[in-house]
């Protein structure tokens, strides 16, 4: 038995040792690392904020009206189509308007075939003023005779100055025509949503009455009602952050301050222009959203990523990266920036602090760290 327990015991020791060396590698070592995702402390501009409520307005909302005076003949949409530039609304009737155009088309070329007898009129007493004219200085020559030939080219000249005229205002009201014509279809002056239909097929419209309500619900601005006292912040192209009725913030920027205060609440309206994101669906007019005007001067101040932060005994603390190992940090914070907190003491900008698996690490364990995009 004691030579089993020797051979034993020679085979078993060897092999405990080489484990222990391979423990106590690099390579072993590099494995135990937790991987963490991790990012940089850094120095940003911040400007205190206060509330204000504000509303989305259209850029253009209104009537679409009719420019003749007709029977409707069809209503082509209805309540919420949504409708691109230049699609038809509504038509109405055009026989009569066709006729009319019919009309004005042979009233001009009437005009044209007086306008050329005018013309050949001039032509023939430009020719009679001519043979006069040759006849100076002979027998034949008549001093009346030359006086009547000018009258007469005088007359064709007035002639022809009429027919253009004339052949000038039967053209006029040739395109007036057109235009009634092509007024009968009632055409979208830009893209939106159809909010009401005023008439249906049969009315009779008079020039001036509305035919639908449409809203270009792509085009919209933001106005919010700001306190007098807080409008220093404000100049036109300032940035500020809005949010909308889903929490989600945007970014708009001033476009104009109205000159307008209101007596009751001694505010003014501003107009803010937006460039609203792709998710941001279902905005409509008079939709409520926050807007975030500046009520202080702007500071710069170290902030770190509210996901790094960890409660320690009601005192947040942070994970520190250094030389691929993680050291704790207390951190006095102040004002929330987004999704970041300014810190007043514990950090320096530059600083890598662990924002994702800091729940389960401890002092001076080795990290692989991933740096947030």
């Amino acid at each position: 038995m004691s030579a089993v327990l020797m051979s034993l015991r020679c085979n078993i020791v060897p092999a405990l040792l080489l484990a222990m060396i391979a423990a106590g590698s690099p390579a072993n070592a590099q494995s135990k690392a937790s991987p963490v995702e991790a990012d940089e402390v850094r120095e940003e501009p911040l400007t205190q904020t206060a509330p204000a409520t504000g509303r989305f307005v259209a850029i253009e909302l209104g009537s679409v009206a009719t420019r003749v005076s007709e029977r409707v003949e069809a209503v082509t949409v209805r309540a919420g189509d949504r409708v691109e530039k230049g699609d038809i609304l509504a038509r109405l009737s055009d026989r009569r308007l066709r006729a009319e155009r019919s009309l004005r088309a042979a009233a001009l070329k009437k005009a044209d075939a007086q306008l050329e007898r005018a013309l050949a009129n001039r032509a023939k007493a430009e020719q009679a003023l001519a043979r006069t004219e040759q006849l100076r200085g002979s027998n034949a020559f008549r001093k009346n005779a030359l006086e009547d030939a000018q009258r007469d080219l005088e007359a064709a000249s007035a002639s022809f100055a009429e027919g253009e005229a004339e052949t000038a205002r039967a053209r006029a009201e040739l395109d007036l025509a057109e235009i009634a014509l092509s007024d009968a279809a009632i055409r979208a002056p830009y893209s939106g949503v159809i909010l009401a239909r005023h008439v249906v097929a049969g009315d009779h419209v008079q020039i001036g009455e509305a035919i639908v309500t449409m809203m270009n619900d792509e085009a919209l601005e933001i106005e919010a009602d700001v306190p007098a006292n807080r409008l220093a912040g404000l100049a036109q192209g300032v940035l500020v952050e809005a949010e909308l009725q889903n929490g989600q913030r945007i970014e708009a920027a001033v476009r104009a301050i109205i000159p307008e205060e209101n007596p009751r609440t001694r505010t003014r309206a501003v107009r803010f222009t937006t460039d609203l994101p792709d998710d941001a669906v279902h905005i409509a007019e008079n939709q409520g959203v926050t807007v975030f005007i500046p009520v202080g001067t702007v500071r710069q101040v170290i902030s770190v990523h509210k996901d790094a932060l960890l409660l320690d005994r009601a005192k947040p603390r942070v994970y520190v990266v250094r030389d691929g190992k993680v050291e704790p940090r207390t951190i006095v914070i102040g004002e929330s920036l987004g999704n970041r907190f300014e810190v007043i003491e514990g950090l320096a900008a530059g600083d890598m602090v662990v924002i994702k698996g800091n729940e389960r690490l401890r002092p001076g364990q080795p990290v692989a760290v991933q740096v947030k995009g």
